[in-house]
């Protein structure tokens, strides 16, 4: 699987994303490098989730694992 992100300004001047899943590895760095994104872009930021998406991920607190 290819993690990629799609970016695209629009005419009125809105940056738009859009990505398929993000593989478990890289979660983490996308989900910053989007923040990082809208932040120094200011401006309010929108998700919308696409009707197919699932949000799966796993993570680890200290001793024991478990997904969403």
């Amino acid at each position: 699987m290819a993690d990629e992100f799609q970016i695209e300004v629009l005419e009125d001047g809105t940056i738009k994303s859009s990505t398929d899943k993000i593989s478990g590895p890289n979660h983490s760095s996308a989900e910053n490098f989007l923040r990082e994104m809208a932040r120094m872009a200011g401006g309010t930021t929108t998700r919308t989730k696409k009707p197919n998406a699932k949000h799966e991920h796993s993570h680890g607190h200290g001793e024991h694992e478990h997904q969403h």
